[in-house]
C-alpha cells in the first residue's frame, strides 16, 4: 500500500511539473502583443505661433478637456495637449468655451 501512494504521489507531482511547464514554453512560441503606445502630444506652440494665431483670431482648443480658449484667456496657447482652430471648428467638434473667472462663459473678444 505504501508503494501504491507513493507511486500515486511521484505521478501526480510529475504531471504537474509537466503542466506548469507547458504555458511557459507556449508563451514563448508566441510573442506577447505589444502594448499601444501613447500618442506624443505635439510641440508647445512658440509665442509667434500664438501671435499669428490671434491675428487670425483662432480659440485654442484643449484636446483633453475639450474646452476652448479665446486669445484674452491666460492659458490660451498654454495647455499640455491643444491646437489652434476657428471657433465654428470648435464648436462642431463638441468643445465648449472656457467659463471666466467670475464663473460665467467666456465671451470671444470683441473684433476691430
Amino acid at each position: 500500500m505504501k508503494s501504491l501512494y507513493t507511486l500515486a504521489l511521484c505521478c501526480v507531482l510529475g504531471s504537474s511539473l509537466a503542466l506548469a511547464q507547458a504555458p511557459a514554453a507556449s508563451k514563448s512560441a508566441t510573442p506577447a502583443p505589444a502594448k499601444a503606445a501613447k500618442p506624443a502630444s505635439a510641440p508647445a506652440p512658440s509665442a509667434a505661433d500664438i501671435a499669428s494665431a490671434k491675428a487670425k483670431g483662432l480659440v485654442w482648443a484643449n484636446l483633453n478637456t475639450k474646452v476652448y480658449h479665446f486669445s484674452t484667456d491666460a492659458t490660451y496657447g498654454t495647455t499640455k495637449n491643444g491646437k489652434f482652430m476657428t471657433e465654428a471648428d470648435a464648436k462642431a467638434a463638441g468643445y465648449r468655451a472656457a467659463k471666466a473667472p467670475g464663473g460665467k462663459s467666456a465671451k470671444a473678444p470683441a473684433t476691430k
